[in-house]
């Protein structure tokens, strides 16, 4: 019980660090705040029609910017449901059991009935020592938070907080919206930072004779910093939000972009896309009035996720050594896995039908083809199916 005083103090610290960088982005953007509105708009600016557009658009843009940003920082990672958790007489058979054989064979006893259908690179069922469950899908264990986070993207230290499942669409708005307000202050801002650079080049000392609409050195000095640092920003988050719209599209998170996620027949990055519009829908939700809105609507509970068995990717030109002609064979006449689809992910597929078995009996032999030919056109991909782990 000793160290306990001590760590606490330690993690105490470590989360007040934590938030430095978050209140460095607040700084920043309070400050393009003061020096926008008031500095360029109500000081700087003469013209009222000019002035009153800047001013709405601005507002505009800030408060979005800011509603998602909001929403990525608080709010709180998804983690897994208590159907993964080990119960109290599995976890002490599990404490018992020193081979990692009979380990295993327990914890796939229990992962039987689970929509689970990754594996280690060994091969072995994911298990999180340290939370006592069973991973679902893309679920990962972040070191800083110290929990399992579903869908686990990134933990970004500018928000102080996991990227995931539950807050993955607030952080690419967060992105959208930031880079779209650097772009409208340097878009606006040139035009007035053009005037006091070649005022300044002409006489430092003598601006205002040279630069009749911007009243003092002061808003000369917000103007010209303004414009620096939103062509700085507007580089750098062009950069991170391409990347991850090229993420969406392809249905990856950061860390499976690093480290392809291992199914039962070998390695796949490509094994939950589902074709741009499904994996777009996946993040952003079915309803398009909510798209731009920082409101949570996507797909899904985040524990389980369409997979595919076999998906040709002209970025991939080979698959593993012995697992090409097995999961092709293994395709042939599979369609569902044996363990039930749950109603989240249900919703995705049934949005735009093309799963045979969504389908009646009747209807099965005259939409089936039109429906696999739809499905594989979305994904670009000539065979896909859904990977059976029974």
């Amino acid at each position: 019980m000793a160290p306990s005083g001590p760590r606490s103090i330690k993690r105490g610290c470590q989360r007040v660090l934590y938030w430095i960088p978050v209140l460095f982005i607040a700084l920043i953007v309070a400050w393009s705040y003061y020096a926008y509105v008031l500095q360029l708009c109500i000081e700087s600016i003469e013209d009222t029609g000019e002035k009153v557009v800047y001013l709405l658009a601005y507002h505009a843009i800030f408060i979005m910017f800011v509603w998602a940003y909001w929403q990525t920082i608080f709010t709180k990672p998804m983690n897994p449901l208590k159907e993964f958790q080990l119960s109290h007489s599995d976890k002490e058979l599990l404490e018992r059991e020193d081979r990692g054989e009979s380990q295993q064979e327990i914890l796939r006893r229990i992962a039987k009935d689970l929509p689970i259908y990754t594996r280690t690179n060994s091969g072995a069922i994911r298990f999180c020592d340290r939370c006592h469950l069973l991973k679902p899908d893309r679920c990962h264990h972040c070191s800083v938070c110290d929990k399992c986070i579903l869908k686990m993207d990134h933990h970004c230290p500018w928000v102080n907080n996991c990227v995931g499942f539950s807050n993955y669409k607030f952080f690419m708005l967060f992105l959208a919206y930031s880079l779209l307000y650097c772009l409208f202050i340097t878009a606006t801002d040139l035009q007035y930072f053009i005037k006091f650079w070649t005022a300044g080049g002409r006489a430092h000392f003598r601006l205002r004779e040279y630069l009749k609409g911007l009243p003092d050195t002061q808003a000369k000095f917000h103007i010209l910093f303004l414009f620096f640092s939103a062509s700085m920003f507007s580089v750098s988050l062009a950069s991170l939000f391409i990347y991850h719209c090229w993420l969406v599209c392809k249905n990856r998170s950061t860390l499976e972009a690093v480290r392809a996620p291992v199914f039962r027949h070998g390695t796949d990055k490509n094994g939950f896309s589902l074709g741009f519009t499904k994996n777009f829908l996946q993040v952003f939700g079915d309803e398009a009035k909510y798209w731009p809105v920082p409101v949570f609507s996507s797909l899904g509970d985040g524990c389980s996720f369409p997979t595919c068995l076999v998906n040709l990717d002209p970025e991939q030109p080979s698959s593993p050594s012995g697992s090409s002609s097995a999961s092709q064979s293994a395709a042939e006449g599979r369609q569902f896995p044996s363990k039930p689809l749950r109603e989240s992910q249900s919703r995705l597929l049934t949005s735009t039908p093309s799963w045979p078995e969504s389908e009646g009996a009747g209807d099965k032999d005259k939409k089936g083809k039109a429906t696999d030919t739809n499905f594989c056109k979305s994904a670009s991909n000539p065979v896909m199916t859904i990977e059976n782990e029974a």
